[in-house]
């Protein structure tokens, strides 16, 4: 198995050729997908045995803990342990960890779909193929290979503090973020930290150009970490607007009565895709599928979509009430492959720009 350094995405590509582009998981296709597996009794007792599963993962945290409790919650005597931080360095970790031979994790899921693309190719992932994401999964949201699928779906939004900013002056556009009235008022995350800032900034670069993001910079930028973070910011009230951030998180606080109000720009909004996969020489391998059967079934992805604030692509899972459709959105066109080919250049321009 070829080694992985472990630091940068471009490093982790050096002899390979280069990444299709196309749909969401374009990913060169070395094998038929496996056949569709149900949960049986077997597997269920198998993965008693073992007793545990590694998770690593950029859900936010509360949301991946009660994703957890949930799952341990029906399989009595199997625990899940939780290991979450940004996507960025969910990949570096595996990266080190493998290239010390360190196999700890077993289900990985990150913010940065680009990083299956890495992983796929790198051989380290299992193939294994829920029963329902057969029967339920869009095509375009299942690997070919059945390694990996669409584990969560999110938009990167604008969004205003109420108490601070009154619905008819609130931006509409990522245009408007550029008026002056905005100037130190403004929060967003990194694209160097954040797979979902990331993915963003791909598709906001690459539809309004990278003028639109030395504009913003003279803007006086709180500038944060995790796309976690800028709700949060906005929640307390450090700023009155976030130029990007987690859907979900802006759901999880309006719902819960705080002041905040997400805004879909009418340039589009960038879409995120984060992906749920196995690795090969994972430490728990059977608690490690009945997991992804959980996460991925309806019940898990049920649960994403009432407590977590997120989109669900399984054709079973019901938006919740109050939320706009995601049907009614427009948004960004998504492209891990070209994330995956141009991520290093895209967090080295956005450091010179933001000189974060």
């Amino acid at each position: 198995m070829r080694k992985h350094p472990g630091l940068s995405r471009r490093d982790l590509l050096k002899g390979t050729s280069a990444v299709l582009a196309g749909t969401a998981f374009s990913t060169r296709v070395i094998a038929a997908a496996p056949p569709a597996e149900p949960v049986t009794p077997t597997l269920i007792e198998a993965a008693k045995k073992e007793g545990q599963v590694v998770y690593y993962t950029s859900t936010d945290l509360p949301v991946a803990e009660k994703l957890a409790k949930a799952f341990e919650a029906k399989y009595a005597g199997i625990t899940v342990r939780v290991e979450r931080t940004g996507a960025e360095r969910v990949f570096q970790r595996v990266g080190q960890e493998y290239s010390s031979n360190i196999h700890a994790v077993d289900v990985v899921n990150s913010s940065d779909a680009a990083h299956f693309i890495v992983w796929k190719r790198d051989g380290i992932l299992a193939s294994y193929v829920p029963e329902e994401v057969a029967k339920y999964y869009p095509e375009e949201h299942r690997d070919a290979d059945g390694q990996f699928a669409s584990f969560r779906v999110w938009l990167s939004i604008i969004a205003y503090n109420t108490n601070l900013v009154k619905a008819e002056d609130a931006p509409k556009s990522f245009s408007d973020l550029l008026d002056p009235k905005w100037k130190g008022k403004i929060v967003k995350g990194h694209p160097g930290y954040s797979g979902t800032i990331m993915t963003a900034t791909y598709q906001m670069q690459r539809d309004l150009g990278w003028s639109f993001f030395e504009q913003l910079a003279k803007q006086n930028i709180m500038q944060v970490q995790s796309s976690t973070d800028p709700p949060k910011k906005l929640d307390l009230g450090e700023r009155a607007v976030m130029a990007d951030g987690n859907e979900y998180n802006i759901f999880q606080l309006k719902e819960a009565g705080r002041p905040v109000e997400p805004v879909y720009a009418t340039e589009g909004s960038p879409i995120i895709v984060g992906p749920d996969g196995i690795f090969k020489d994972c430490p728990h391998p059977n608690a490690a599928r009945l997991f992804q059967s959980f996460a991925l079934g309806r019940e898990g992805q049920q649960l994403n979509v009432e407590i977590g604030g997120l989109r669900s692509v399984h054709a079973q899972a019901q938006e919740k009430a109050g939320r706009k459709p995601l049907k009614d959105i427009k948004t960004m066109k998504d492209d891990p492959a070209a994330v995956e080919r141009e991520g290093e250049s895209i967090k080295s321009h956005y450091t010179r720009i933001f000189r974060v």
